[in-house]
């Protein structure tokens, strides 16, 4: 993981003013939201070991995230490369669920983050910011 230093940390706002302006761009609420945080994901790159993000923490400031116009304050935006075992989705036999629990377990969810995206990283910021505080 590597934390970058924005402006837009601390900021806060609408969660669906972020929505409105984050998904045209390929931003998702992550799949490990809370109901008092989240977290916006882009997808930088992927290849067969793993997925590589900017992400975009965030917690409610006035309820739980699901509440209709609730507000949210920005966290730190950091890189993050989600690396996984490569071939099988499920290899445990004794899993009583196999058919819910098909996919296994990352190698490393916050691997190391390859030096050549970092700057990309760093554009994808300035955009994020640019929206965010711009547009």
């Amino acid at each position: 993981m590597i934390e970058l230093q924005s402006q837009i940390e601390n900021k806060e706002y609408k969660l669906i003013d972020l929505e409105n302006k984050l998904k045209p761009l390929g931003y998702v609420v992550g799949g490990g939201w809370e109901y008092d945080h989240g977290y916006f994901d882009y997808k930088i790159d992927e290849d067969e070991q793993g997925y590589l993000f900017l992400r975009l923490p965030f917690t409610s400031v006035d309820g739980e995230l699901d509440t209709k116009g609730v507000q949210v304050r920005l966290g730190r935006p950091f890189l993050l490369a989600h690396n996984f075992e490569a071939g099988l989705d499920h290899t445990n036999s004794d899993d009583p669920n196999p058919l819910f629990n098909q996919f296994s377990a990352p190698v490393d969810p916050d691997g190391k983050f390859p030096e050549e995206f970092i700057n990309t990283g760093k554009e994808y910021l300035e955009e994020l910011e640019q929206v965010i505080l711009y547009d």
